[in-house]
């Protein structure tokens, strides 16, 4: 009865309009929660080390600087660089190409936009050192699912740019998650989403991504522990997929996607409820 009422004053309070929205991922899934579920994150480790490397080079060269102090983009890959256990040797020689340290081809970004599957939208970002073999390899995939590539705001305006924070729930035995996620949004957060990994009650705080940093430091003077921040797009219209054989062919082409050295990361509006997966 007591987690009913909390319940009921966080939709009060929400309804008032003095917190921004609270998603509490009751019954569905999006790529992000599935990946978590399948543990796609610790697999092809080499593959994750190539896209990884591609993203620091393309960050010390836009951010000419390989300091993460005054290269706010390169401090955040570098996050994601510690979170697979990349060898430092590798981190290093990412960082000098990118400044033009050593020989090699020039390093870009593109993003590409298209619709996969039961229509579902796609934004693929890749880091690569041949635009043209990058474009007809993805193009072969949209091509090979049905779907089709698109044109620049095709797919774009069903997402927004944020910065993504995961916080572990603090181990003081006194907070609840609603009381947990109040706290995250009055620290600043436009958007928190809660779900279970491994036993352990985590969060998604997502921020304005000129905050990410900020907030980050603010979540861990606040008590919390923050496990990695990133730039995210998370949608922001979703396509419901209410089949079985739908649903496994969008998961299958978005792993087709993402199992591309050039790509470095996928994002994707399907809902698919759990009960199909």
């Amino acid at each position: 009865m007591n987690e009913l009422r909390r319940l009921v004053n966080i939709s009060q309070i929400i309804r008032e309009n003095k917190y921004a929205r609270i998603s509490f991922m009751s019954g569905h899934s999006h790529w992000s929660t599935i990946q978590r579920a399948k543990g796609v994150a610790d697999a092809k480790r080499g593959q994750t080390f190539t896209q990884v490397a591609n993203n620091i080079t393309l960050a010390a060269k836009l951010g000419n600087s390989g300091n993460p102090d005054d290269n706010p983009r390169l401090r955040t890959v570098l996050e994601e660089a510690k979170a697979v256990n990349m060898p430092k040797e590798n981190i290093q020689r990412a960082i000098d190409r990118g400044l033009g340290k050593l020989p090699g081809q020039t390093i870009e970004e593109v993003l590409y936009e298209g619709f996969g599957p039961g229509k579902v939208a796609y934004l693929i970002e890749a880091v690569t050192d041949n635009r043209m073999r990058t474009l007809a390899e993805v193009k072969n995939l949209f091509d090979k699912s049905g779907g089709a590539l698109a044109g620049t705001g095709a797919a774009a305006f069903m997402f927004k740019a944020l910065g993504e924070i995961k916080v572990i729930h603090p181990v003081d035995g006194g907070r609840g998650k609603d009381e947990v996620m109040l706290e995250l949004i009055d620290l600043g957060a436009e958007d928190v989403e809660e779900f279970l990994e491994e036993n352990i009650q985590r969060y998604l705080v997502y921020v304005d991504p000129t905050q990410l940093n900020t907030m980050g430091t603010k979540i861990t003077q606040a008590g919390y522990t923050v496990e990695s921040s990133e730039l995210t797009r998370k949608p922001t219209i979703f396509v419901e997929i209410k089949d079985k054989e739908t649903a496994e062919k969008v998961i299958a082409f978005t792993e087709r996607l993402e199992e591309r050295d050039d790509v470095s990361k996928v994002y994707a509006n399907f809902d698919i409820a759990e009960g199909l997966l």
